[in-house]
């Protein structure tokens, strides 16, 4: 008998001896995942799902809402300039633009410096449906993190933000309108 077949011998009792089920490799590959990469994409998962549900009421997709934020943040803000800061095709950006002005959340002016650009605003409904943003995101934060005192959120805020820093994610920019190859 070989090595790895004796391997797979079990003791049955006095001078007995039977085969396991599976080699060790196979049932170690068989268990379930509980790495902090997996944990990572799976709440991650949970959490856009939880997001997007929170956010639906007001009318608003996760990239709507984080286009209305770096609006909120930097009014004024060329769309070229917008494109840039969120990492998306400024085709996708136009997109997004004329979404949400359909809906009167914001507007295209003139940019006070360079009459070729637009510069985008929040409209009186858009600093409204930010108010109403911002209290969905804080119920959202508490849904998804109850399980963690208000110490271990800090602690998991700072660790993530530590991983996001050491692959150069941008601040505060959602991954989810960000085209693949330009993060």
């Amino acid at each position: 008998m070989d090595r790895e077949a004796q391997s797979n011998l079990v003791p049955t009792g006095p001078g007995g001896n039977e085969a396991r089920s599976a080699p060790p490799k196979a049932r170690r590959a068989g268990r379930r995942p509980t790495g902090a990469g997996f944990r990572l994409a799976q709440v991650g998962a949970l959490g856009a799902r939880l997001f997007a549900a929170r956010i639906a009421p007001l009318g608003l997709t996760p990239a709507q809402s984080g286009l209305l934020r770096a609006i909120a943040r930097e009014p004024g803000r060329s769309q070229n300039a917008l494109a840039e800061h969120l990492a998306v095709r400024p085709s996708r950006l136009v997109v997004l633009i004329d979404e949400l002005e359909s809906t009167g959340l914001v507007e295209r002016r003139r940019h006070h410096s360079d009459r070729r650009q637009r510069a985008v605003h929040l409209t009186d409904g858009g600093e409204e449906a930010m108010t109403r943003l911002v209290r969905a995101s804080a119920a959202y934060e508490e849904e998804l993190c109850r399980a963690l005192s208000p110490e271990e959120r800090d602690q998991l805020a700072e660790l993530l933000g530590r991983i996001a820093a050491d692959h150069d994610l941008p601040s505060g920019v959602h991954p989810g309108h960000a085209d693949p190859d330009r993060c």
